[in-house]
């Protein structure tokens, strides 16, 4: 076990120093085609910009990425139909074990943010987690609730139908999502738990977090999750969240990067299990977090540790793929906190460095 303190967020200079101090350069000889990937919609944004940049930097590699939801990422990659799968959710500790020789890359942070549609009302409406829940549940069904309206006394809510809606595909958003309601609601934990895919008690159900933005746009008096970058996105109202501290906080990188902060993790090897990570768990009863936002989490890249078992794989194809994300981690970050995300800190971009190393091609090194 690697143990590794959430601390401080890696700036442009240090992503660049770290590259340039020992990191693999240059594009993998004899490779010129696409590197496919394919999973969750959360970190979409940020992997269209990656892959757009390093088309720059080797112009003979595409990276193509099919934004189709963690767990049809998850399923694709353990049926090894693309070069790598990307989950929010890190795999299962059944997951891990019926798939050989994974390894789990962090790449990135962001938070799963409550988007509201409630026509003359700006962003702002401060909720609890414990309410949240019972919205979902279906408990709280009106917004002039008189728990909606004890936290938000200054506001005129009008007594119309709440609109629930979620994620009808299997989400790493909604592993996050559902996480954070396990942990502030023992109803929620009990009645319909944390998973990529759950039993909804109400609601609508959209495809992708595009999907569910859509329909909230659509649908007055609704509320649902998405990631942050698509309700930036979508100029879409957000909910103050209340943390462990009692603080109603805004969902901003700012606030994103504080919960990485004060969430001091233990971190596995990039080849062991990492069903057990969690930001949202570590926050959930930090009342010294004051400026964090408890919906928080990483997203990953998921390989294989030998890429030969990649059907279509060969050396030079597999050492292109290494090396694009060994690029991601260091150079790729600066192009974090623009689209609403938080960069890795510089404890995980050491583990992902050494977790990089482990990828052999039929058992040879490729780093």
């Amino acid at each position: 076990m690697v143990v590794v303190a959430v601390l401080a967020i890696v700036g442009v200079g240090l992503l660049a120093a770290s590259l340039l101090q020992g990191g693999p350069s240059g594009t993998a000889p004899g490779f010129r085609g696409q590197l496919q990937g394919a999973g969750a919609t959360f970190p979409y944004p940020f992997y269209s910009k990656l892959a757009a940049e390093y088309s720059k930097v080797v112009p003979g590699v595409q990276v193509n990425y099919n934004s189709i939801g963690s767990g049809g990422g998850i399923r694709q990659f353990t049926d090894k139909t693309v070069d790598f799968g990307a989950s929010d959710a890190p795999l299962t500790g059944a997951q891990y074990s019926g798939v050989e020789g994974v390894l789990h890359v962090p790449m990135v942070i962001g938070g799963v943010v409550a988007a509201y549609n409630v026509p003359g009302l700006s962003s702002g409406l401060r909720l609890t987690g414990d309410v949240l829940a019972r919205i979902f549940l279906g408990e709280i069904t009106s917004w002039g609730d008189q728990d909606i309206r004890s936290l938000n006394p200054s506001l005129d809510l009008p007594d119309k139908p709440i609109v629930v809606v979620h994620r009808s595909d299997g989400s790493g958003t909604t592993f996050v999502w559902t996480q954070y309601l396990s942990t502030v609601s023992e109803a929620w934990a009990s009645r319909v738990g944390a998973s990529t895919s759950v039993n909804w008690p109400v609601g609508l159900g959209g495809s992708g977090n595009n999907g569910v933005a859509g329909l909230i746009q659509q649908n007055p008096y609704s509320i649902g999750y998405v990631e942050y970058t698509y309700a930036v996105l979508n100029d879409m109202t957000v909910v103050y969240l209340q943390n462990a501290a009692g603080m109603f906080v805004p969902p901003t990188a700012e606030a994103f990067s504080a919960a990485a902060e004060a969430a001091s993790l233990s971190l596995p090897r990039g080849d062991q299990s990492w069903s057990q990570v969690s930001i949202v768990r570590a926050l959930a009863n930090d009342t010294r977090a004051g400026a964090a936002y408890p919906v928080t989490s990483f997203t990953y890249v998921l390989i294989y540790r030998d890429m030969s078992v990649v059907p279509g794989m060969n050396l030079d194809k597999a050492r292109a793929l290494v090396k694009f994300l060994w690029w991601a981690i260091h150079e790729g970050q600066s192009y974090a906190q623009p689209l609403g995300y938080v960069p890795l800190p510089s404890s995980v971009v050491t583990l992902d460095e050494a977790t990089l190393r482990m990828v052999t091609f039929s058992g040879e090194p490729l780093l």
